[in-house]
């Protein structure tokens, strides 16, 4: 079933913050909270630093009326940096991977800073784009 949630970009401080919003509104985590250093490393990656590995690499909230808040955390490292503007995204999950290529052709035409759709080591067809109104879109078919 497709679902739309709120994704949320920390620069070091996810599992903070998460546990503030999980007390705030009295639900529990969806799943294990994954690490960094759960990746499987890519090729031409370099190794994370060691302050790093244990940085959040996704969470996952219930928040009201079935609402998921997720969350990772940036990596100063590969050159993120946090900020208004880059904080916070739609992030998409429909039923097929031809509504997610419909829709990421759809929200990227005239957009920027695309990530391509593309099979994930998690499972999914995923990838980002920066609509032409600034609107930050993250699509996530699990196959």
């Amino acid at each position: 079933m497709s679902r739309v949630s709120i994704y949320l970009n920390f620069q070091g401080n996810t599992e903070e913050a998460f546990n503030f919003y999980k007390s705030v509104f009295k639900t529990e985590f969806v799943g294990p909270v994954s690490r960094m250093s759960d990746v499987p490393s890519q090729p031409g990656m370099p190794p994370l630093p060691e302050k790093e590995k244990n940085y959040v690499m996704h969470v996952a909230l219930p928040i009201l009326g079935g609402t998921i808040l997720q969350a990772t955390d940036m990596l100063e490292s590969m050159g993120h940096q946090l900020k208004i503007g880059n904080n916070t995204t739609i992030c998409l999950e429909p039923d097929s991977k031809e509504e997610t290529d419909r829709l990421f052709n759809a929200l990227s035409a005239g957009g920027s800073d695309t990530m391509p759709l593309q099979d994930m080591f998690w499972g999914a067809y995923w990838g980002t784009c920066l609509d032409k109104y600034g609107v930050r879109w993250m699509f996530n078919f699990q196959k």
